[in-house]
């Protein structure tokens, strides 16, 4: 019996899953477009690292993506400088890292570690230390759900942002097979462009260092932070941040917060007002939420190493994972005004 605490990386919820896990590509296309025209509930898993399922699991069957194959396209990759990789949806994301920077290709490489599959890198528009999918992303293929045809969609169409794209805001309906991104070939590396990153390498930003002792430092780090999924290390038990960083108008936060709290500029909303980036960690942990932090008789709590991670300490229920969410996001607005947005896919759980 394969339960959705076996299929996701925070590990809750025992309920039994119907899955299906179609072997290659075209079985993957057809078995979704019959998911779809059935016109009943089902729910896609790959990695399970973005996804909580309710302790009730879910009424209806799952779509287990884990095709296999990466096309390497390097020609005229001496004279273009970057060299073409077409990924499977099902591929690990971090053992994609890894192949590509021991060949020596970059552009990825800040990106190291982060658990999950290819196919929904896109979908979050994934990004770390100052890299992110936008930068190398050429075009997905996509299943199409409304059109029942299968597509290449280019990079522009997806509607990139901070953990966003028209495929996570529904406006386009489908399932991701693969990936097509262009990664450099030139061998200098990458410019670090993340002050962290920077530091661990002991070297000033913009300064390009090799795809190989950027990966290097971005584990380190990640591994710091239980970041790094570890069988043996219960701060990995997690479905990495729960609570995205908020994006909110200049004026909306002058007053509630204190002048040394982490902002950056982000751009203006449609309005022209300013907008600026806040820390979620800064603000759990200024709200009195401490690493290691628990409800009274609860197997859930906040990492021992970093504020944004909600971990199953053991046991852990779905619910327990949800009421701490509850109590962060309760206590951060109720002393900075600010509400936080959950990162992962709840199924069957209201925060």
């Amino acid at each position: 019996m394969t339960t959705f605490a076996d299929l996701t990386t925070t590990g809750v919820s025992e309920a039994e899953a119907e899955c299906i896990r179609p072997e290659t590509r075209d079985d993957l296309a057809a078995v979704y477009f019959a998911l779809v025209d059935a016109d009943a509930p089902f729910l896609v898993i790959a990695g399970g690292s973005n996804t909580i399922v309710s302790d009730h699991g879910f009424d209806g069957p799952v779509l287990h993506v884990a095709t296999r194959g990466i096309e390497w396209d390097a020609a005229g990759s001496a004279t273009s400088g970057r060299v073409v990789v077409r990924v499977d949806a099902g591929e690990s994301w971090s053992a994609l890292v890894d192949e590509s920077v021991a060949r020596g290709y970059s552009g990825i490489e800040a990106l190291a570690g982060i658990p999950g599959s290819v196919g929904a890198a896109p979908v979050q528009n994934i990004g770390a230390y100052g890299q992110e999918l936008a930068d190398v992303l050429v075009r997905i293929e996509l299943a199409n759900a409304d059109t029942g045809e299968i597509e290449w969609l280019d990079a522009p169409q997806l509607g990139l942002g901070y953990r966003t794209s028209t495929l996570k805001r529904g406006e386009h309906r489908g399932l991701v097979l693969r990936v097509e991104l262009a990664l450099q070939t030139d061998g200098a590396g990458a410019k670090v462009r993340y002050a962290q990153l920077a530091r661990a390498l002991n070297v000033e930003l913009e300064t390009p260092v090799a795809a190989s002792e950027q990966r290097e430092a971005v584990l380190r780090l990640r591994a710091s932070k239980g970041m790094v999924l570890d069988a043996n290390d219960p701060d990995t038990r997690s479905s990495g941040s729960f609570f995205m960083n908020p994006i909110v108008p200049v004026e909306s936060v002058v007053a509630s917060l204190p002048a040394d709290a982490p902002r950056f500029a982000a751009g203006t909303n449609e309005a022209g007002h300013e907008l600026v980036k806040l820390s979620a960690a800064w603000l759990i942990d200024h709200a009195g939420i401490h690493k290691g932090f628990a409800l009274p008789n609860s197997r859930a709590a906040i990492s021992s190493k970093h504020t944004l991670a909600i971990t199953n300490r053991g046991g852990a229920t779905a619910e327990e994972i949800a009421a701490l969410a509850r109590f962060v996001q309760v206590r951060v607005q109720q002393e900075f005004g600010v509400a936080l947005v959950p990162e992962p896919n709840l199924i069957g759980i209201e925060l």
